[in-house]
């Protein structure tokens, strides 16, 4: 069979600040760039995406891919006009161009918002249908923070969503959604869906599966799965940052038949309304992070890890807030380590002056408005280049362009031009850090960065400094939320 391949991700904040135009797919930190035709096969071939998995799971059956169109974003503020009609144009039409085609897997992230379609998954399925039809089977792959509309399951065949948060099964869930369109193709019909809303915020600290209570719902979830007779069943926890009426988590089952799908999908969602109120996690306000884990680090023993959640260039933050950072120098957390702050323009002076050298720097702050002015020392410089290690990107090639060490006053600084959550040991051992060595290291990411730093951590803490990805989104200026929506559990 002839199956068609491609992949549309961005994860958006509706109140952040820059937007994610065609550059920002082209070079998306550490993850492949934009590419189309043949060219994406050898793009995604060793990587940890979804597509990467299900391109092999389709080939390892049999099946001839067709690669259309691939490209990925860092989270931001909406994609462009232009760069959502140009891809999504370059998949719409290459799928056209590729027909008859057996079946379309897309890789889909579930909370991508166009500047003129703020359902930007649903709005990509619509168009899709318009050109190749009601028939042609579709199964798309999203990740947990997904916020799937009622467009979206009308539109696809089967959606499945990672169930891991760290996203250490990107690759796993897109060769499931693979070996399920191919299903579907086998069944020759239509399965049942049921699409179960639900009617309140999860802050993204609280979505963890590596802590209660959504480690012990996403461990039973394949059980249930299968116990109800569901095809696929899926919790998204949707992405809190989204003001369209469409935001927010929701359980999606697919059957062979609709008593199934409602039955999966109405005891899932009972599972999560009997956790509601345990859905919150202990944040800590930045200077009394820093004094607890200066205590902590004096008794020696593995590092103490601060998430500066609020600024996760992974939730649509910039990465170049530094608050931080000041608590950090003003708390004397000598030895500290803190990345990676994005800011290009620091990153080219601290190479132009060249290792060993003082400079006076206004680093970061571009976002806010709020800058760390102080006198810094170059430790390292590097190219930014380097292939990812942990469990959540294995295999990827990051690029962050000129990156730097630097120090102040006995904090250590990492230093990027380009953004990328800080969810990789590699990120830090690229400019001469052992990750594992230091007495406190500060990451720039809300949960992702457990995957590859909890197990080398004596307590993790996550702390509240300034950023856009802010821990209670009812402080938020939501202005087109659906009616009845708790901003919170």
């Amino acid at each position: 069979m002839r199956i068609g391949v491609a992949g549309f991700q961005h994860e958006s904040h509706s109140f952040a600040r820059f937007p994610a135009d065609i550059a920002a797919f082209e070079k998306p930190g550490g993850f492949p760039p934009l590419s189309r035709g043949a060219a994406m096969l050898g793009a995604l071939a060793g990587t940890r995406v979804p597509a990467a998995g299900a391109i092999e799971a389709a080939e390892a059956a049999g099946h001839q891919v067709v690669p259309l169109a691939w490209g990925m974003a860092m989270p931001s503020a909406p994609v462009t006009r232009e760069a959502f009609d140009t891809i999504a144009g370059w998949i719409v039409e290459d799928a056209a161009a590729a027909m008859p085609l057996d079946g379309l897997y897309l890789d889909l992230h579930g909370a991508m918002m166009a500047e003129h379609a703020p359902d930007g998954e649903g709005e990509l399925l619509r168009r899709l249908r318009a050109r190749l039809g009601p028939d042609l089977p579709i199964a798309v792959s999203l990740d947990l923070h997904a916020n799937v509309t009622e467009a979206m399951v009308d539109a696809a065949d089967v959606i499945t969503a990672y169930r891991t948060y760290p996203h250490i099964d990107m690759k796993e869930t897109g060769a499931r959604a693979m070996e399920q369109l191919l299903a579907r193709i086998a069944h020759g019909a239509p399965y049942a869906r049921a699409w179960r809303p639900i009617d309140f915020f999860i802050p993204v600290p609280a979505q963890c599966t590596m802590m209660p209570p959504m480690q012990q719902i996403y461990a039973v979830l394949p059980e249930l799965a299968v116990a109800c007779g569901a095809v696929d069943l899926s919790l998204s926890l949707g992405f809190p940052y989204c003001d369209f009426d469409g935001c927010g988590p929701a359980v999606t089952a697919y059957a062979t038949t609709q008593e199934a799908a409602d039955e999966a999908a109405d005891r899932l969602q009972r599972m999560v309304l009997d956790q509601r109120k345990n859905l919150n996690a202990k944040l800590w306000p930045a200077d009394e992070a820093v004094a607890h884990a200066r205590a902590q680090a004096s008794l020696g023993g593995p590092p103490i890890v601060l998430a500066d959640t609020q600024d996760n260039p992974g939730g649509g933050g910039h990465g170049d807030t530094t608050g931080l950072l000041s608590a950090l120098v003003a708390g004397r957390a000598h030895g500290a380590v803190i990345g990676v702050i994005n800011d290009a323009a620091s990153a080219a002076a601290a190479h132009a002056a060249g290792e060993g050298a003082t400079i006076e720097l206004s680093l970061g702050g571009v976002s806010d408005g709020v800058p760390y002015r102080g006198r810094f020392t170059v430790l390292r410089l590097g190219d930014g280049r380097f292939t990812c290690t942990g469990p959540m990107t294995r295999g990827n090639a990051a690029d962050l362009g000129p990156t730097a060490l630097l120090e102040i006053e006995g904090v250590n600084v990492v230093v990027a031009s380009r953004k990328m959550q800080a969810y990789d040991q590699a990120m830090f051992r690229h400019v001469g850090i052992e990750p594992s060595s230091v007495p406190i290291i500060a990451l720039k990411s809300s949960v992702h960065f457990r995957a590859d730093f909890q197990p080398i951590a004596k307590e993790v803490l996550v702390v509240l400094a300034p950023g856009p990805v802010v821990a209670d989104p009812a402080t938020l200026p939501f202005r087109k939320l659906r009616p009845g929506l708790a901003l919170s559990p």
